[in-house]
């Protein structure tokens, strides 16, 4: 739509450039690196992600026209072009290989050729015996592979010893069983049915149940391995078939691990060392200066009124960086607490955890005042006022004197056509008063700068008075965060005038913002009594003006703690008062029965009890958990009362749930396909069709969910296909011998690597590697004679076809067993689980707002009534598994089509956001556990309306979650928050209207009801996006659904 001036059409975009420029006060900023005050223009300046792009762009436009130029004729430039793209690509090549990954890739390759080097030179080999499963020692080198950090490493050390404690204890515990039933009780079949059930089905279960609760990828490594050794024991080796004692193969399995470990943990350490402290510290600096680029575009934002400037691609490029390194800052962290307690640097890691947490709560001040700038936007884009100026037809102007922004009525623009943009900042001089800018402005219409006629005109007074202070502050936070946390050496970049200078910049601001407040209050309160939407939309402005003053103050204070740390740091690292502690190994402490100190063991585990010591919350009170748990022993002592079936039912709860079913179905497959290894008559074809291989492909495929192993499952066949005929092909090229074997098998590793480190397919690289590896090495020992009398596939001539044939065969049929038994035995569907699961959050985020969450402030209940850390926690957990089952759930192959995953990801990111909306609320209640006597006389004056709301938000939860639980369309008939919410701030509006100056209240008491106004909106946004896109999904409700039959 366009606008007519003088006869023509004016596009939204060219009438933008007809706007004047809004024109603040110069502003006084304190430079943080010498705290010195000046006064002149502020600006955030380029982001620092973008800063040199012009120039780039403009050389390589450059670079391009002399190519161009030089080449004339058609032959040349298809030369040209052939010869550009050979250099481009050796060039992409090169920068590959000095890059981060690229050096990952040549380690995993390098190890994997130090690991098979146990296959090819007889001296090592010789260390192992006469076997064929030497190429054990290079497959372990793939698994833990060294393209990871020394703190990953040393975990990976600790999870390998883990795992062989497991296999030597299941294996030499099945072998004294064997012997106990064979050799003393003469009962050998009853030994063999107790070894596969307990030693063979719980062992390998129990395997299955650690690998599916912790989750963790060096565990999945491990379980793999561990199960690896256990099958060869009770099904390969024959010792606890023939109830003999034999710690040989024990022994070669230690060995073997050793080996492995030892040469990937050399690479690892040697070629191109990677530590997590410094990988830490690099997430560090990325994050702090993330955070400046997203200060200064949504300051910047707020004060121009324009929501382009959170659109432009610089703000997404910010937002993503941030994610994304935050993903790596958490891992690093945990990944340098190894490498801090090997070196006895436990008080540096405390140190380094706190430091992360303190950038957790920078994170969720930053959302706080990007969620208080897009309710700006909304509130802009509303149309005007009934009876007076619109926020689009009022022009911002500068007054001839000081050039403060001032409210004409004009004919460019057209309510319809533009909701009321701000104009850009420019800075005038800062002696000029805000009673002067009003009493100076020429123009006195209707719609005079005296009065406030919409929410554009509250926007601009607020920005007049505290958009210089506003800006002077962000500008000094981004400086901090530009030069914090390190320098270019290392070292950490704290001086003494950056906590003074924001101690001054924090003063200064705080002054301003409560003149600017009491001014912009003032203005509103001059206004005519108007309807209540109209005193909701001005309350509304209110609240999003003071809540993100009030979270760029939090910011700020924010970064005084941050400098607090920063400073122990720097003491610590520099100096280190109390010297290296290894106080883990300490272990007499523990055992002398003296209590540990909570807040110091483990900053992790501190972050969840810092609650109760920090806002002096009793200890005792119960966690959700702790109700759960006393309401279970209340269950109990009733149990008497209860018939004895329905006792026994609750008894057996814990076979009811899925990580115990998945575990025992996983027990039940794994002792029925290795029954053929104990039966004499079926033995030798499970040997002569490596069965052991098969039971190891079963144990990797069988997964939680259907969708899950149907994707384990695919990856693995495929792997090991690929790997077969690279075996074939390998073998035959090089004939056996052990050079070009290792040459091979390196060229091998290194597209493996790279399939595993960069492009993040894990399983699909090991498979390839593994079934390499049990086909081309394996022919190798049988080549050179290393098992006496072993004439299968070919003996000393091996067969390389026939090998591979029987690894295929294999793992295939332990691909399919393991689909059947995931299938048929306690199937649990990805997508059933993914929206019961969905349902189940959404019913217990409604019960979070069945009461008010403000109520317990003034009735003096423990703010973790709301929401405590732990269940806030879980909650995301728990949003961070259907995630998982969402991916799992697009494998299931269904015959109601395809699963609508684009659906599912918006529902999911829309409660992601509520889940954020109920941390910020969490936040608020936690930091104001008590409510003062000026809050309480607000919350109570409120707390009619603020009950019918938040009735409304858990009624619409419970209707989110009845209807995917059932796949049933939403009643069309549903409350609506925004009435209920508009009721809540026309009460606000009146009560800062009639009663504040017959009150102690003050403008920071309202700082409660404004984060609860904004998350209230923010729930209702979501809200109505889920159910928009369940609507979507399962339809209206109409005749046909409604049938009686």
């Amino acid at each position: 739509m366009t606008s007519n001036i003088n006869g023509g059409h004016v596009s939204p975009i060219q009438r933008q450039s007809f706007r004047p420029k809004r024109q603040l006060r110069q502003a006084t900023l304190i430079l943080p690196t010498t705290g010195r005050r000046v006064r002149r223009n502020v600006t955030f300046g380029p982001s620092q992600g973008l800063r040199g792009a012009d120039v780039d762009g403009s050389a390589e436009e450059q670079s391009q026209l002399l190519q161009r130029l030089k080449h004339h004729d058609s032959q040349s430039r298809i030369f040209s072009k052939l010869s550009g793209a050979a250099r481009d690509g050796i060039k992409q090549a090169w920068r590959f290989a000095n890059s981060k990954t690229g050096h990952g890739v040549f380690k995993c390759s390098f190890a994997y050729l130090l690991g098979s080097m146990a296959t090819f030179i007889p001296l090592i080999a010789g260390l192992l015996g006469k076997q064929d499963g030497k190429h054990m020692v290079a497959t372990i080198t793939v698994y833990f592979h060294p393209a990871r950090s020394k703190g990953s490493m040393i975990e990976a050390m600790i999870c390998a010893a883990l795992a062989f404690v497991y296999a030597v204890f299941i294996s030499f515990s099945s072998m004294g069983v064997a012997i106990l039933f064979g050799r003393t009780l003469d009962m050998l079949i009853l030994g063999h049915i107790v070894v596969l059930i307990v030693f063979c089905g719980g062992g390998l279960g129990f395997v299955g149940w650690i690998k599916q609760r912790l989750g963790h990828p060096l565990v999945n490594i491990s379980c793999s391995l561990t199960s690896l050794a256990i099958i060869t024991v009770l099904t390969k080796e024959g010792a606890v078939q023939a109830a003999e004692f034999s710690d040989d193969k024990v022994t070669q399995v230690m060995i073997m691990i050793l080996m492995g470990v030892f040469a990937t943990t050399a690479v690892s350490f040697i070629i191109w060392p990677v530590s997590a402290r410094e990988e830490l510290r690099g997430d560090l600096i990325q994050v702090t200066d993330s955070f400046g680029d997203l200060l200064a575009m949504i300051t910047r934002g707020f004060l121009t009124g324009s929501e382009e400037e959170l659109q432009k691609e610089s703000f997404r490029e910010a937002s993503d960086k941030y994610k994304k390194v935050f993903t790596s800052l958490t891992k690093n962290l945990k990944e340098a607490k190894y490498e801090h307690y090997v070196l006895g640097t436990e008080k540096e890691y405390q140190l380094e955890a706190k430091l992360v947490n303190c950038i957790q709560r920078l994170a969720q001040n930053v959302g706080g005042l990007r969620s208080a700038a897009n309710t700006q936007f909304l509130l802009m884009a509303q149309p005007g006022v009934s009876g007076s100026a619109t926020p689009a037809s009022t022009v911002y102007a500068l007054t001839p004197k000081f050039g403060y922004l001032t409210s004409i009525s004009s004919g460019l623009t057209s309510p319809s056509e533009d909701h009321g943009m701000l104009a850009a900042i420019d800075e005038t001089p800062e002696n000029a008063t805000f009673e002067d800018c009003l009493s100076a402005h020429p123009f006195e219409e209707d719609g005079s700068v005296h009065s406030v006629t919409s929410p554009s005109d509250i926007f601009a007074r607020f920005i007049i008075q505290l958009g210089p202070s506003m800006k002077s502050l962000a500008v000094t936070l981004r400086k901090l965060l530009d030069e914090l946390p390190f320098a270019s050496d290392g070292s950490i970049a704290v001086n003494a005038h950056f906590r003074t200078s924001l101690d001054d910049a924090i003063d200064l601001y705080t002054s301003s913002r409560e003149e600017a407040l009491s001014q912009l209050y003032k203005m509103k309160e001059l206004t005519e009594p108007r309807p209540v939407e109209i005193q909701a939309d001005f309350e509304e402005v209110a609240a999003s003006c003071g809540y993100f003053s009030f979270s760029l103050l939090d910011f700020a204070n924010e970064m005084r703690a941050y400098l607090e740390i920063l400073d122990d740091l720097k003491l610590e690292v520099e100096e280190r008062p109390d010297g290296k502690t290894w106080d883990w190994l300490k272990v007499w402490r523990k055992i002398s029965g003296s209590k540990p100190k909570q807040h110091h063991d483990d900053p992790e585990r501190e972050s969840l009890i810092a609650q109760n010591e920090e806002n002096d919350i009793p200890g005792n009170v119960p966690s959700p958990a702790e109700r759960k748990a006393a309401s279970k022993v209340q269950s109990v002592r009733d149990g008497p009362k209860w018939p004895y079936g329905y006792r026994l039912w609750r008894a057996l709860s814990v076979l009811r749930r899925d990580d115990v079913k998945f575990a025992i179905k996983v027990g039940i497959g794994a002792a029925l396909y290795a029954l053929p290894s104990f039966l004499a008559a079926s033995r030798p074809l499970y040997q002569h069709w490596r069965g052991e291989w098969g039971l190891l492909s079963y144990m990797l495929v069988c997964a939680m969910t259907i969708g899950a192993s149907n994707t384990t499952g695919l990856a693995r066949f495929f792997g090991t296909c690929i790997g077969a005929i690279c075996a074939i092909v390998s073998w035959i090229a090089s004939r056996g011998h052990a050079a070009l074997l290792a040459f091979f098998g390196w060229l091998m590793a290194l597209w493996t690597a790279y399939i595993i480190v960069a492009q993040g397919k894990g399983p699909m690289g090991r498979f390839i590697m593994l079934t390499y590896n049990l086909s081309a090495l394996y022919a190798y020992s049988l080549s050179v004679q290393e098992v006496d009398g072993d004439d299968d596939e070919g003996g000393v001539t091996p067969i390389i076809t026939e090998i591979a044939l029987h690894r295929v065969v294999a793992v295939l049929s332990g691909c399919l067993w393991g689909l059947i038994v995931t299938r048929l035995v306690w199937p649990i569907s990805a997508r059933e689980k993914f929206k019961d699961g969905l349902s189940i959050l959404w019913l217990r985020m409604g019960l979070v707002w069945k009461r008010d969450p403000l109520a317990m402030l003034t009735e003096r209940q423990n703010p973790n009534a709301y929401m405590d850390l732990r269940e806030e926690f879980e909650l995301h957990r728990f949003l961070s598994r259907l995630e998982n089952l969402k991916s799992s759930a697009a494998s299931e192959v269904d015959l109601r089509g395809p699963f609508p995953d684009a659906a599912y990801s918006r529902i999911l990111k829309s409660t992601d956001a509520m889940l954020d909306a109920f941390h910020a609320m969490n936040v608020m209640i936690m930091k104001n556990p008590k409510a003062t006597i000026a809050e309480a006389e607000v919350l109570e004056h409120t707390v009619r309306e603020r009950t019918y709301l938040s009735t409304r938000i858990s009624h619409l939860f419970q209707v989110l979650a009845s209807s995917m639980k059932l796949e049933y369309p939403l009643n069309e008939a549903l409350p609506n928050i925004d009435n209920a919410r508009d009721r809540l701030l026309a009460k606000i509006f009146r009560f800062r209207k009639d009663k504040k100056h017959a009150t102690s209240v003050t403008d920071q008491d309202f700082e409660l009801l404004y984060a609860y106004a904004l998350v209230t909106g923010q729930l209702s946004k979501e809200i109505s996006d889920a159910g928009k896109e369940i609507e979507k999904l399962f339809g209206v409700l109409n005749e046909e659904l409604l049938q009686l039959q």
